[in-house]
């Protein structure tokens, strides 16, 4: 798991339009707020993504671009987005390469067996390419809003 301090593993993922977003060139002059989430279109993820969708004027005008990172394909990004209305930008990591250099793709137990899936998580990237907050099983309600706060903070 990575951890306050530590560079950000750069990576290039498609978007919900098929256009490639390379995490280098979005940090050339902003901070960068990477949610990970399970699951397009489900109730807490819907409303996780669309409350950060909800207040990205106020993360732009404090320099910083939201990314939303699962293992679902672009097209059912582009369905969700275009379902939600939701403006940032949805990643897919297919293979679940930058998910497990993220330390998200975690194992849990469930009906007692072991399954791999995405724990809801939030990284805050600097211009400099260093998380400043690296944030694990966050509960989604208020979350957006608490992070807003955190990079508020890296600008004073």
């Amino acid at each position: 798991m990575l951890k306050n301090g530590d560079k950000a593993p750069l990576f290039v993922l498609p978007d919900a339009d098929m256009e490639t977003v390379d995490l280098a060139h979005c940090l050339n002059d902003k901070h960068v707020v990477l949610l990970f989430y399970p699951k397009d279109g489900t109730p807490c993820c819907t409303r996780e993504v669309t409350d950060f969708a909800d207040h990205e004027g106020d993360f732009s005008k404090q320099g910083c671009i939201l990314l939303g990172i699962n293992r679902e394909d672009c097209l059912k990004h582009q369905d969700f987005r275009d379902k939600e209305g939701i403006g940032i930008g949805l990643l897919s990591d297919a293979e679940g390469e930058v998910c497990r250099q993220y330390g998200v793709w975690q194992a849990r137990e469930v009906d007692g067996q072991q399954k791999f899936g995405i724990v809801r998580s939030t990284f805050v990237i600097d211009r400099s390419g260093v998380i400043r907050h690296a944030l694990y099983n966050v509960n989604y309600k208020g979350h957006a809003q608490e992070v807003l706060g955190l990079v508020k903070e890296l600008n004073s």
